[in-house]
């Protein structure tokens, strides 16, 4: 078992961000960990009925089946090494475990038009 899914079953046992699970998700993802435990406690992840999103300072980024297009992903990460996450994507990782998503019953393809 590798580091990510020591802390994902860790997390998936507990369902809540415990002091040891912080220190796991941070010596594995750095900054970018810290940013997804940030993003999840004040609630910046949203759930659509067609994506989930992560609320950004500047944007928003469209997380999909663990990835995301944001240019850190794009450019930066090695998409077959799972420590290597932007930091949406590890928010959706997160919340999804500690229930801590928002859901919204509505497209955020509908949304997306107003903003």
């Amino acid at each position: 078992m590798n580091a990510v899914e020591e802390w994902q079953t860790e997390l998936d046992a507990a369902g809540e961000l415990t002091p040891g699970i912080v220190d796991a998700i941070l010596s594995t993802h750095g900054e970018r960990g810290a940013k997804a435990i940030e993003a999840v406690a004040e609630a910046r992840v949203k759930e659509y009925n067609d994506f989930t999103v992560v609320v950004g300072h500047s944007e928003e980024h469209v997380v999909e089946d663990g990835g995301c297009q944001c240019r850190d992903a794009q450019y930066n990460l090695d998409p077959d090494d799972p420590t290597e996450r932007c930091w949406h994507a590890l928010a959706v990782a997160i919340a999804q475990r500690v229930d801590e998503v928002d859901r919204h019953d509505m497209w955020y393809s509908d949304v997306r038009e107003f903003l």
